[in-house]
């Protein structure tokens, strides 16, 4: 038996499939019922409040909502006859005379000018009601409740889709009204600005302000629409480009599989940093005679007071001849290249075999150096794969969710709210980091344990499951090897002798243990507070040996994710842009690995891994390196301990930097060549979840700016290789002959399906979510314990800098700023640079929030404005490192994890004092 349900519509014999309403069914079938309170989109419940879809079913005195009625066997549906027909529109009557008129309407194309149209309606009969005033606070959303049907979109929007509780309905009866938290002006409100209720909202009453004019009526809209790629975080949002006179207009969520339409503030609103005047326009030599020093400061908008214009073929001269120069006199080891995680598979995939067969030596590197290197290290010890083994909406699947060393709700907004989605349907949600945060109002345990003591809690969690005899030893014997070893490792660890030292309540260490080993299936999600330290990759290692104790890898709702910072940190890592392996992770140590690509690149390669970014930056102060190509990376702000990184750059003998801006790096440059921005890239990212997704170009090229992988093209053809590729597409063809991973994922599918994760088993065959439930790419087939002591950070708090100096992003900038702080919305909404203290330290320092304070460690000092965060414990400073008129990487210790080769940005000792000057913080 099918299990459909059969029933009659509008007279003809259908079926219902399991689950459906009559309006999904009828839609379905073809035949459309009017609809304004319910979104045919995922994670939207129906409502039933509006009654524009009503039906008549037989037998029934009053009228159905199709939305949320069921059909049940043998039912008569009348969707189209004179009884529901007038009711429908009589409401659509009803409502029309409360809105705008047509030709002052905000949205004249939204969902309720669509059915008042097809219901024949133009005038109402009704009188209409006062007109509530507009509200334009904020700088993204134009709020114009005049418009407003009170249909609760917007109410679900917020709470039960993106679960930032923020609107409401507020008042009674006529007085009833969507507010913003307490009725405050939305630009004053917590509203974060995700923009789902812009999304959903059917009349227009919620808008993107750039989509209306100074009246509030619709400006003219978009032209074209481009489906394409958000250009932020690791999620790998699907957005579509809405373009008008070659501009971007706005832009909207996609049904992908990493966001079912969510987006969060930055993939939203922060795409008009592509228009910014500070776009570089044209290929740009040093003047002749300008020195390079560390502290060089350059105006982005007005570079000729160091750079004059040059045409492409002078400076790709320039710019491969300095290259040659120094290959030639001084040998392949003096040159280095870093690559961008930001840019496409292709252009990371030409970038590293640029440097390996142009360059002749393994320096490359990129910006996962800086974040998940350490983590990487760990999963391809232990597990021998470097990628997740369960994508983040596997979460929806849990029973238990921990996120540690993660502040998703900032740096991973939408998949925070597949994480928040699960904590509403029940899952236990475990949330472990010294600093408060959003998601800890979900959470059933929140962890706030001292900074950098990660190993010493987590060795207690294992210690009680060990104890408690709640390890999963079937799984242990089957899968692992090693168990012997961590179970001897971690019987020092008790939580009583370890409360005192992570700060968290035995007992509740006990009770987190238990509750994630006994839990049916159970993932865990970290971030950089992990990785970010001198014992990171330790502090992954115990986490995967979580896992692995309790088998909770390789089911539904169960595995390992580190969350990935930036777009295409995954596939660039993937593609190789890693000093130590090829693509696909093959070690550039191995023989047999270079057997492989040899015959492909046309090359003999060198067998020795290379210098990583860290150490790079360290040889170039040396002048051991002596010249380098920068694609899409700015180390002069990401770097830690950006005195000594500046003084590196600044020793170079020759630097090309490609970028979109003139960075902080590219100040030190010889020659600047003006690259492409996200939408106007064709080209394939991977995102978080090891999901191959294309991305497609929306926008032409500004001035003479050229793709990426053709200027990477034409540097490689100016120092001695003889490139031919004409497309993307070309590139990724030969990707695939040396890259098992993408097996069954093929150009012409991604154009077709958009998205493929990889493991795929075939072109025809879906992609594998979950990964290891048969076992571990390793030579034993099994899962390795890799037990770890708790060590502290390389530099503790002391008399004369008693505090504790953290870093990280904030929900509206990302990474170094180049691009968000270029965005009017994005820097509208965080302006200017802050630290976050906690109220005691604001007390004890006798300031007040906005004050200006200084930040001091044994490198370096700043200034900036101080704020209140209640998040941040006592004796702590969090300072976002995107503000270049306040770098916090100035302050952050360069000291590095052995194995990953991370520098320590989490933890470093500093002190505060009042700043003399006084400048408003917001």
């Amino acid at each position: 038996m099918s299990g459909n349900i059969p029933f009659v519509l509008d007279g003809a014999a259908v079926e219902a499939r399991p689950g459906e309403t009559i309006w999904e069914a009828a839609k379905r079938l073809g035949t459309r019922i009017p609809h304004l309170c319910h979104a045919d989109a995922p994670g939207y419940r129906p409502d039933g409040n509006c009654r524009a879809c009503v039906v008549e079913v037989e037998g029934e005195k009053a009228l159905v909502a199709s939305c949320i009625r069921r059909p049940t066997p043998g039912m008569k549906v009348r969707s189209n006859g004179p009884r529901a027909g007038a009711a429908q529109r009589l409401v659509l009557e009803l409502l029309l005379a409360d809105q705008p008129a047509r030709e002052a309407a905000h949205d004249p194309a939204s969902r309720f000018w669509h059915w008042a149209d097809a219901a024949g309606l133009k005038l109402s009969r009704f009188p209409a009601r006062k007109a509530p005033a507009a509200d334009s606070s904020h700088p993204a959303m134009a709020v114009n409740l005049d418009a407003c049907i009170h249909c609760g979109l917007c109410v679900r929007a917020c709470r039960e889709v993106q679960v930032n509780d923020v609107i409401g309905m507020a008042y009674r009866g006529h007085h009833a009204k969507v507010v913003f938290d307490f009725d405050d002006p939305m630009g004053e409100s917590t509203c974060v600005a995700c923009g789902e209720c812009v999304q959903a909202c059917p009349t227009g009453a919620l808008m993107p302000a750039a989509e209306l004019e100074a009246s509030g009526a619709r400006a003219r809209p978009a032209e074209q629409r481009v489906d394409s790629l958000c250009p932020y975080c690791g999620v790998g949002c699907q957005v579509t480009f809405h373009v008008r006179d070659g501009r971007l207009l706005s832009v909207g969520g996609r049904d992908g599989p990493s966001n079912r339409n969510r987006l969060c503030v930055k993939g939203r609103f922060g795409f008009d940093y592509v228009h910014s005047p500070e776009r570089l326009l044209k290929p740009l030599i040093r003047r002749d005679g300008v020195a390079k020093t560390p502290d060089v400061a350059v105006d982005p908008a007005d570079p000729s007071s160091h750079f004059r214009e040059a045409s492409w073929e002078e400076a790709l001269e320039a710019a491969g001849a300095g290259l040659r120069r120094i290959r030639e006199a001084h040998g392949p080891q003096a040159l280095a290249g870093f690559g961008s995680a930001k840019g496409s598979n292709e252009e990371a995939y030409l970038f590293q075999k640029l440097v390996r067969t142009g360059f002749g030596t393994n320096n490359v590197d990129h910006c996962t150096r800086l974040c998940h290197a350490s983590s990487v290290a760990a999963l391809m010890e232990t597990i021998g794969s470097g990628a997740v083994t369960a994508t983040v909406s596997e979460c929806l699947n849990s029973d238990v969710i921990i996120v540690i060393g993660a502040n998703p709700t900032v740096n991973h907004p939408v998949a925070a709210t597949f994480m928040k989605n699960a904590a509403k349907r029940g899952a236990t949600l475990i949330v472990m980091d010294p600093r408060g945060q959003a998601l800890a109002r979900h959470a059933t345990h929140m962890l706030r344990f001292k900074p950098g003591t990660d190993v010493a809690l987590l060795n207690a969690i294992m210690h009680v499951i060990v104890a408690e005899g709640l390890v999963d030893h079937q799984y242990v014997a089957a899968h692992t090897e090693g168990y012997e070893a961590l179970k001897e490792k971690v019987a020092a660890y008790a939580p009583e002798r370890m409360a005192a030292i992570v700060g968290i309540d035995a007992g509740l260490i006990r009770t987190v243990a238990r509750a994630y080993a006994k839990a049916r299936a159970a993932m865990i999600f970290w971030g950089m507070g992990i990785s970010q330290h001198v014992h990171g990759t330790d502090n992954a290692r115990a986490l995967i040996a979580l896992a692995l104790m309790t088998g909770h890898v390789g089911r539904p709702g169960a595995g390992l994710h580190p969350l990935r910072g930036q777009n295409n940190v995954q596939g660039a890592s993937d593609a190789g842009l890693i000093p130590m392996f090829y693509p696909d992770y093959q070690r550039v140590a191995d023989p047999k690995a270079r057997q492989r690509f040899e015959p492909i690149w046309g090359v003999p390669l060198d067998p020795k891994p290379g210098l990583t970014v860290v150490e790079i930056i360290k040889a170039a102060l040396k002048r051991e390196i002596k010249g380098m190509y920068i694609l899409g990376e700015n180390p002069a702000m990401s770097d830690p301990d950006l005195n000594h990184a500046r003084a590196g750059l600044a020793a170079l003998e020759h630097l090309v930097v490609q970028d979109l801006f003139l960075t902080e790096t590219a100040a030190f440059a010889d020659v600047v060549l003006p690259a492409s921005a996200f939408p106007e890239k064709t080209g394939t990212f991977t995102n978080t979840d090891r999901r191959v997704q294309l991305a497609r170009q929306a926008l032409a090229l500004p001035g003479e700016a050229r793709p990426d992988w053709w200027i990477v093209q034409e540097i490689a053809r100016r120092i001695g290789l003889d490139w031919g590729y004409s497309h993307p597409r070309d590139v990724f063809d030969e990707m695939r002959r040396c890259m098992p991973s993408l097996k069954g994922i093929t150009w012409a599918r991604l154009e077709r399906e958009g998205a493929v994760t990889y493991p795929c088993d075939g072109d025809d065959r879906p992609g594998r979510e979950v990964i290891f439930g048969e076992g571990f790419p390793t030579a034993s087939g099994r899962g390795r314990f890799a037990p770890a002591d708790f060590m502290p950070p390389d530099e503790l708090p002391d008399e004369s800098f008693p505090m504790i100096l953290t870093t990280g992003r904030l929900l509206e900038h990302w990474h170094t700023g180049a691009m968000t702080r270029r965005a009017s919305t994005l820097d509208a909404l965080e302006p200017v640079s802050v630290a976050h203290l906690s109220p005691a330290d604001i007390d004890r320092l006798g300031v007040a929030p906005g004050d200006p304070i200084r930040v001091e460690t044994r490198r370096g000092t700043i200034e900036l404005s101080v704020r209140r965060d209640p998040d941040v414990p006592a004796g702590v400073i969090f300072i976002p490192f995107c503000y270049t008129e306040a770098p916090a990487n100035m302050l952050t210790n360069p000291q590095l994890d052995p194995f990953g080769k991370i520098p320590e940005f989490k933890f470093c000792a500093a002190r505060v004092a009042p700043a003399p000057a006084r400048r408003a913080a917001e």
